[in-house]
Formats: structure tokens, C-alpha cells, sequence
């Protein structure tokens, strides 16, 4: 496979040790506009992407995701995100990191370079065919990832990727390869820059687009969410009172008996 990592190539800028604040500042946030524009044009892949998973979890299946480093880190967040979000259980979406959740906040040397602990991890949670993995990695060429989403396909299990290489092994693997292409990072190779972002606006568009599919959202507000907080109770209490109409002391304890602000405004209209 001819494959040219353009992550890895020099950066478009140099000596930048002797740039001002105002310099290195302009030019990084010059390399991030890039950024929308390039998901743009993987906007068909992300449709495929989006579709099969809400296929997959209307079957009753989860998604996963798995990565390593950088990647991995935010598959996690999304997927913790998900529950407190749009009201999910926390095992619908579940994100995996090469080396574990000690990875989170420490990077897990070789971690990455293992071709079998992906597949492993994924086999604690007793994976299946209706269950779907999408492996994130920018260089589109991390074994945890690669050899995982080889399994799966092994096993009937439909599988995606997020990475920023075009043409990339990981690329090649996937059933909805995703592919971002940024180009060379402000930073020669700290994917962690513009791939990163790329990624996390694919992983935004993922699971909202999914959740939204799958009934999560009514009109654009969140009622589904959990009310896990002061703020997100006032959120709650305003969503009743504009979708109800009627006073906020009475949305207020519409909330404070269902405790979801969904069942309180069916409540309200089934009385």
C-alpha cells in the first residue's frame, strides 16, 4: 500500500522558538481554520458513518470506541459525555484506551503497539454483531486499533474509523472509514493540534447526529438530559415553561416530581 502520513510531514512554519506570543498565537489559530473545511469534504463518509450506527443501537447494540493516546482520550470523552447529555445509559457508549484507564492521564508506554489488548479489551464487554466499533487514530496506523477492528470484522461486526490520513491501513480495514485530512500539524507530528480537533469535530457530529436520530433531542432542547446540577434543574424548569406555557413555579414542580424533563411535559399533556 503506497501511504504517505501527512500528519508527519514538516510543518509549513519555521523557527518557531523566535516567533513572538502574537505570532505563534495567529498562525496556530490560522492552521485551525483549516480544520472545518477539511471535515467538510468528509461529510458523505460521516453520513455512512452516522447511519450504520443508529442502525446498530436501534438493533440494541453499543458503540465503541477505541484509540490510543490522544485519540483515545477523546473517544472517552465523548462517550462520557453521551449519558448526562441525552439521558443514555452509561454502557451505551463506551470509549477504550490503549493501556487502560490509567491511560487517561498518563500516557502507557508501547501501549499502542500492541496488536492484541484492542480486541481484548473489547471482549470484556462481551462485543457482538450488533454492536458497532469505530477505531479513532490520526495516522491511521495504530495496531491496538488496526488488529481490534480486524476482529470485529472477523466476527461480523461492523466497524468504522476516525483518522486524518488519507489512504491510512486503519482506512483500509474499516467498513465507514472516515478520513480528515488536516495536513502537517503547526508542531511537526503533535497530532494532538489540528488532527485532534478534526477528530473531536467528527466525534460532536457522531453522537449528536445519532442521538438525535434515536429520539434523544425533541425540537433542538436536551430532555432527555440528567439533571445533575443546579444549572442543568434551571435548564430543565425553562424547557417546560417555554414548551408548556405555563408559570415557572409550576414547571418547576412538574420537574421536581417526574425528575426528567421529558416525562414531565408528557405528564403534563397526558393530565
Amino acid at each position: 500500500m503506497s501511504f504517505t502520513r501527512t500528519t508527519e510531514q514538516s510543518s509549513n512554519y519555521e523557527h518557531l522558538e523566535k516567533m513572538s506570543v502574537n505570532e505563534l498565537l495567529a498562525n496556530i489559530n490560522n492552521e485551525d481554520k483549516t480544520v472545518p473545511l477539511a471535515v467538510e469534504k468528509a461529510l458523505p463518509q460521516i453520513e455512512k458513518l452516522v447511519t450504520r450506527t443508529v442502525e446498530q443501537l436501534n438493533a440494541g447494540g453499543r458503540l465503541f470506541y477505541l484509540g490510543a493516546g490522544t485519540s483515545g482520550r477523546l473517544g472517552i470523552v465523548d462517550a462520557s459525555e453521551c449519558p448526562p447529555t441525552f439521558g443514555v445509559q452509561f454502557d451505551l457508549v463506551i470509549g477504550l484506551i490503549a493501556g487502560g484507564d490509567s491511560a487517561i492521564r498518563k500516557a502507557v508506554e508501547f501501549a499502542e503497539d500492541d496488536d492484541e489488548q484492542g480486541w481484548a479489551d473489547l471482549q470484556v464487554w462481551n462485543i457482538n454483531e450488533n454492536d458497532i466499533v469505530i477505531g479513532i487514530a490520526a495516522s491511521g496506523t495504530t495496531p491496538y486499533v488496526i488488529a481490534a477492528l480486524e476482529k470485529c470484522n472477523l466476527n461480523n461486526i461492523p466497524t468504522g474509523c476516525i483518522t486524518c490520513n488519507a489512504g491510512s491501513p486503519l482506512g483500509a480495514v474499516a467498513n465507514y472509514p472516515v478520513e480528515v485530512v488536516v495536513g502537517p500539524e503547526f508542531v511537526t507530528g503533535s497530532s494532538r493540534m489540528k488532527a485532534g480537533t478534526a477528530q473531536k469535530f467528527v466525534l460532536n457530529m457522531l453522537s449528536t447526529a445519532t442521538m438525535i436520530q434515536l429520539g434523544h433531542v425533541k425540537g433542538n432542547k436536551m430532555v432527555d438530559m440528567q439533571l445533575s446540577n443546579h444549572k442543568l434543574v434551571g435548564r430543565g424548569v425553562q424547557m417546560i415553561v417555554e414548551e408548556l406555557g405555563i408559570p415557572q413555579d409550576e414547571a418547576a414542580a412538574l420537574l421536581d416530581e417526574h425528575q426528567n424533563v421529558r416525562k414531565a411535559i408528557e405528564a403534563y399533556a397526558n393530565r
